[in-house]
């Protein structure tokens, strides 16, 4: 296991900014508004090779105990306890403040070692910002400017004494090995409370109020010998609702989300159907190609009439992803736990799996003689050959002649076919259609003497007719 690094500290005062810094990344959301972080974010700083630590943000911690001001307090403190150093993060700008000081005693309290990191000193004098935080008494207190990338190497080569040593420190885990799974889903149905209820503990800030979640957090998970990487999202409204900048961000992490992920968990509200929103989001992750899998969330609260409407509802609407496989859970109770990890398992395996180009070929010569492709302007397209193209989500390339003749309805039968055949549930199929190039195109036939002769004769006959 890595050494741990928190950062803590009031709302605003740079900790998102630090810990993009720190990682090198964006996958902390920032945004000049207080309150954006709210869940606990983990992520990786190589800027020491040899010494290489995890890095957690937090939310900013307030005064107030209630609501998602309590729950973020909560995540913050739970990170402080887990962390083998804590960074306390304050505004040099600001200065210290009352809430600086109640943070303080509660890390004093709390008997976590720790440094005071004054942020915000681009462009004042760091000695006169220092002495601001004298009367807290810290030992060590280090100026940084986090926006600017100033001091986060010394911030690195005071941290890594502090740090407990690690034999294994040097050796990160490859996340590649890892199945990475994205809740997607609109807001409030439930994504932050699945993922609590699958890790255990409450790891995301489960609300009634829409949009409590804001940025992508991501969370490894061990099960039945399998491992996965949980990706818990923003809700996706519909554009024209999405006005402020920091919900836009949201919805760009979102869809980043998307396109990493290897497997996309959307959930549905089953009191409320699929609404035209839960279409859009099925959309993004249709266009994006991943592996799918629809969680229809609060079964519990449905009596036998309701739960045979939605089934009947779901049908009818999901009708363009038959092949994506719908699984009923409660994610409050924790029902249909297992069969969704069951769906989610199988349909990794389909869109990861390798295939051969014999068996890729022999299943086009089978397709095309259960049902030839049809004629168009008196000849069929002729499709002589196939080959695996890649995987997540299987890609298949044809080649032949005439395929641009190929009607859609005749590309749907390849897509039903390949994947009844080789048993794909819960991913895409996509063809690649390739015509040979005509070695004669664009070439002039230029005709001997002997040919030019036997022209003007044969003109000559028809003349004379």
């Amino acid at each position: 296991m890595l050494p741990l690094v928190a950062l803590v500290g009031r709302p605003n005062v740079g900790k998102s900014t630090l810990f993009n810094g720190l990682t090198r990344t964006r996958d902390a959301l920032v945004h000049d508004e207080p309150g954006v972080t709210r869940d606990r974010n983990y992520g990786l700083c190589r800027l020491d090779e040899e010494h290489p630590f995890a890095v957690c943000d937090t939310g900013g911690l307030t005064a107030d105990e209630e609501g998602l001001a309590g729950a973020t307090a909560r995540q913050s403190r739970s990170a402080a306890e887990e962390a083998d150093l804590v960074l306390f993060v304050v505004d040099g700008r600001e200065g210290p403040s009352a809430l600086d000081e109640k943070i303080l005693s509660w890390l004093r309290k709390s008997g976590r070692p720790f440094f005071l990191v004054v942020n915000k000193t681009d462009g004042l004098d760091e000695a006169a910002c220092v002495n601001e935080f004298a009367r807290f008494g810290v030992e060590k207190v280090l100026p940084i400017a986090a926006a600017h990338q100033r001091g986060i190497p010394h911030l690195v080569e005071m941290v890594r004494p502090y740090l407990p040593k690690d034999e294994d420190a040097g050796v990160v885990a490859d996340d590649g090995k890892r199945m990475r799974v994205a809740f997607i889903g609109r807001p409030n149905v439930g994504k932050s409370t699945l993922v609590n209820r699958l890790l255990g503990e409450e790891r995301m800030i489960a609300s009634d109020v829409p949009g409590t979640t804001r940025d992508s957090i991501s969370v490894d998970l061990e099960r039945d010998g399998r491992s996965y990487r949980l990706i818990d999202t923003a809700g996706l409204r519909r554009r024209a609702k999405v006005e402020e900048a920091v919900e836009k961000f949201s919805v760009f992490k979102t869809l980043q989300s998307i396109q990493v992920c290897q497997v996309a968990v959307v959930m549905l509200d089953a009191g409320e159907g699929v609404t035209e929103q839960d279409a859009t989001v099925l959309g993004h992750v249709l266009e994006a190609g991943r592996a799918l899998v629809v969680a229809v969330n609060k079964w519990d609260g449905q009596s036998d009439y309701q739960r045979e409407q939605t089934k009947s509802l779901l049908d009818r609407k999901l009708s363009f992803c038959t092949w994506a496989e719908q699984v009923t859970i409660s994610a409050k109770h924790g029902t249909g736990m297992r069969e969704l990890f069951a769906a989610i398992n199988r349909a990794h395996a389909s869109a990861t799996r390798k295939f051969t180009t014999a068996e890729v070929t022999k299943a086009l010569e089978v397709a095309v003689e259960t049902f030839p492709p049809p004629v168009v302007r008196g000849h069929p397209a002729k499709l002589r050959f196939a080959h695996p193209g890649g995987d997540n989500p299987p890609l298949f390339v044809v080649h032949g002649t005439r395929l641009k003749t190929l009607p859609d309805s005749y590309r749907r039968y390849l897509e039903n076919f390949f994947r009844k055949r080789f048993k794909l549930v819960g991913t895409p199929v996509k063809f690649i259609f390739k015509e040979g190039e005509n070695p004669f195109e664009g070439k002039k036939n230029v005709l001997t003497d002997k040919q030019l002769e036997k022209r003007r004769r044969l003109m000559r006959h028809v003349k004379k007719r």
